[in-house]
């Protein structure tokens, strides 16, 4: 024992002399002391515990410490906060202690760091608002998140030793909000990452795979990028340009997403190679003027691809990026992406919002206003106390946006949206009252309705009327968050003045008869207008919808309408509900039993007599032989999904404790409904051998099929009964046979 504790000690010592040796920002023996102050806190504060893995507890936080140093770029204050974060979580160190001890900053970045740690709580509607309330620290100091990014990075990186329903459950809040908030704060190389792991541990088959793949082909890769870089190289170095080269291949993430979306395989991805070029710029030469002179030179080498430039340096992305992407043809037939950035460009895209201590009295970084109007935002959708915890989770990832586009004002000035967003968006992005009053829009001067979808470059002027109201319509075409979230806060406001009106006529009208309200007069007034509650009552009485023109009747009226006959079951349900919950422990254990997350749920096919163990989720549409994972319902059924399902995803990061790992049992006799497209060459008969093929060759039972031609091509869906999935894939193979068919995909979002 004592040899393992020297063995520990040693370790220790050793990991956090690495942590001072990359602390490249204590330059002064004042932040040396902050660290070694912080860590003799830490390590004292978690003597003797071990993480699951089964070494000492305090490697994590200098983990997390050096991720903050190294990766983020962050200084000693908020390194000494990273060995400190789970400090007064885990131990009985308190703020008051933290305060005292060091500073009020420091506490409050503690303090910022415990609240998240709450965040992802088993009860869904508490961990949302807990989100909430950890998004307010972001407001007062955002190194609260980048600590916290640096955390769940390093939880990423050391999750082998966990269960596996613990796995999927921290991976899908990972992808759900961690990846694309290290996205939106510019820190793209932990997001790839964090992206990776998650993929790593949500769909291990596909990523082992991909990962075999990039392995498989490097030698020739590197061969490749070599050839392509020379002449490259020579031409800048013939320029006297300073800068450094390197190739890179795509994330196994990346790849995986455009397999998923483009439904091609990895042979056929074009732009699986990337050449990062970064330069030390001209000092009195702009930077952007360099940017495109690099681009020049490359494109007298290589022919550009005219609809892959991305210029981010004309108009950085809302994260603040900025860099000039293009796609050229290399030497040997292969479409090579090329990014050219400057120095400072560079450590934007890899440090993001933590760069700004190196470069905030630069002219030339306007990153700190990107930053500034991002924070603005959030702080906005914060500032609506009546947005439910839930809806607060999906509208703050919509801000989470990935591609933006940039449009003007009628006198010149520029906005940035999420790619799609429509007019409206843009009205609620200049003044919520403007996109309150907004009837219409002239885009490039042309009269568009509001639903009209902006590109980069539109000019837009909104046009506004004082009688206009916000129409629920409009939810279903807005995009922002900032727009959702007013038009229901629009429609909150005026139903709570439609229920105060309502109240006051309903009240008044009582007195008059002399009667006080009183649930046993409700109970007879609110069955009687058909509607199930005191505020709808209110608010059809405020709206002008109900009359009480008869209410002298109604309450003398004693008779049992069909309404009346609804509302006691509705009373007979809630008490049901009630004696259920006041049931005690005998019932809990074996709801407990009836499901175990630990152990895979088993997917079987049952007898004739039986009902079916499992829903098919109709976001998906699994078939057996997919990877799935099973969500626990309020009601104790299992609604089986696929791994990859974006629904899914958003179901482990919301209520991990209802995941379920499941698998599928031999399926003989039942049938599970797919849907293909297929898409080829018109031609006399290929329907008939499509139909041939796949009713009488493969036996596959057709329920629905629909076909269209056009300009010598058809494009067919076809719905269709299937065991598994390899019956599917053994399908799909066959029908890619037919001469003339150019392509074959499952389809899994469909009505069926």
């Amino acid at each position: 024992m004592d040899l393992q504790n020297q063995a520990d000690k040693q370790l220790i010592k050793d990991e956090f002399d690495d942590l001072l040796k990359n602390c490249l920002r204590c330059q002064s023996d004042d932040d040396f002391k902050l660290v070694n102050k912080a860590f003799n806190l830490a390590n004292e504060a978690h003597k003797g515990v071990k993480r699951k893995s089964g070494e000492p507890y305090i490697l994590h936080p200098i983990a997390v410490a050096k991720i903050v140093a190294t990766e983020v770029g962050l200084g000693p204050k908020a390194i000494a906060c990273a060995l400190m974060h789970d400090v007064v979580e885990d131990t009985d160190y308190t703020i008051d202690d933290i305060e005292r001890l060091f500073d009020k900053k420091v506490a409050k970045i503690i303090d910022g760091l415990t609240k998240i740690a709450e965040v992802f709580d088993a009860n869904s509607s508490l961990q949302a608002e807990n989100f909430r309330k950890m998004l307010l620290t972001l407001t007062d100091d955002i190194r609260v998140i980048l600590i916290k990014l640096a955390d769940r990075l390093h939880n990423m990186r050391t999750l082998d030793s966990l269960p596996a329903h613990k796995q999927m459950k921290i991976a899908g809040e990972t992808i759900y909000l961690y990846a694309p908030l290290a996205h939106r704060l510019g820190l793209y190389n932990i997001k790839t990452e964090l992206e990776d792991l998650s993929l790593k541990y949500r769909y291990p088959k596909v990523y082992d795979d991909i990962q075999g793949k990039i392995a498989g082909t490097e030698k020739r890769r590197m061969q490749l990028i070599n050839s392509f870089s020379l002449p490259i190289i020579q031409k800048l170095e013939e320029n006297n340009i300073d800068f450094d080269i390197s190739g890179r291949p795509k994330s196994i993430y990346s790849i995986w997403k455009k397999i998923q979306t483009k439904n091609v395989a990895f042979e056929d991805i074009y732009d699986l190679l990337a050449i990062r070029i970064i330069f030390n710029p001209y000092p009195h030469i702009p930077e952007k003027t360099q940017c495109w002179h690099i681009y020049s030179l490359i494109t007298d080498i290589y022919k550009p691809k005219p609809d892959r430039i991305r210029d981010w340096v004309s108009t950085p992305k809302a994260n603040g990026y900025e860099a000039l992407h293009c796609t050229v043809m290399g030497p040997h037939g292969q479409w090579i992406e090329v990014q050219i950035r400057s120095q400072r460009m560079n450590e934007i895209a890899e440090k993001g919002f933590a760069s700004h201590w190196k470069y905030k009295d630069s002219d030339v970084s306007n990153q700190e206003s990107v930053f500034e109007k991002w924070i603005t935002q959030v702080r906005d959708l914060l500032e609506n106390p009546q947005t439910d915890a839930l809806d607060f989770l999906d509208e703050f990832k919509l801000n989470l946006f990935s591609s933006e586009i940039i449009v003007f004002t009628p006198k010149g000035d520029t906005k940035t949206l999420p790619n799609d967003s429509t007019a409206l968006d843009l009205a609620y992005e200049i003044h919520t009252e403007i996109g309150n009053k907004a009837i219409g829009a002239k885009v490039n001067h042309k009269l568009v309705p509001l639903s009209h979808t902006l590109s980069s470059g539109d000019q837009v002027e909104i046009i506004t009327a004082s009688t206009q109201k916000p129409s629920w319509n409009s939810l279903k075409f807005v995009k922002t968050a900032k727009a959702q979230s007013a038009i229901k806060a629009a429609f909150k406001a005026e139903t709570k003045n439609r229920i105060e009106k309502g109240k006051q006529m309903v009240e008044k009208k009582l007195t008059e008869f002399g009667i006080q309200p009183s649930s046993r007069v409700f109970k007879k007034i609110l069955p009687a207008y058909e509607v199930i509650s005191k505020d709808e009552l209110y608010s059809k009485v405020g709206s002008g919808l109900i009359l009480l023109d008869n209410l002298k009747k109604v309450l003398k009226k004693n008779t049992k309408s069909k309404w009346i006959r609804y509302w006691e079951i509705q009373f007979s349900k809630s008490a049901h509900k009630k004696k259920l919950q006041q049931k005690g422990a005998e019932d809990l254990g074996a709801k407990e039993k009836k499901f175990d997350t630990k152990k895979p749920y088993l997917l079987r096919e049952l007898d004739d007599e039986e009902t079916t163990s499992y829903i098919v989720a109709p976001c998906c549409n699994p078939i057996p032989g997919d990877d799935v994972i099973g969500y626990i319902t309020e009601e104790e059924n299992v609604v089986v999904h696929k791994v990859t399902c974006a629904e899914a995803i958003r179901l482990m990061s919301r209520h991990g404790d209802r995941i379920v790992s499941a698998k599928w049992t031999t399926h003989k006799v039942l049938s599970f409904l797919a849907r293909v497209e297929v898409r080829g060459m018109d031609r006399v008969g290929i329907l008939s051998e499509l139909v041939k093929i796949i009713s009488d060759e493969l036996r596959v039972n057709i329920r629905k099929l629909h076909i269209e031609s056009h300009d010598g091509i058809f494009e067919s869906s076809i719905d269709l009964y299937v065991h598994n999935a390899a019956n599917l894939n053994n399908l799909i193979g066959n029908v890619m046979r037919i001469k003339g068919v150019d392509s074959v995909k499952r389809i899994e979002n469909f009505d069926s």
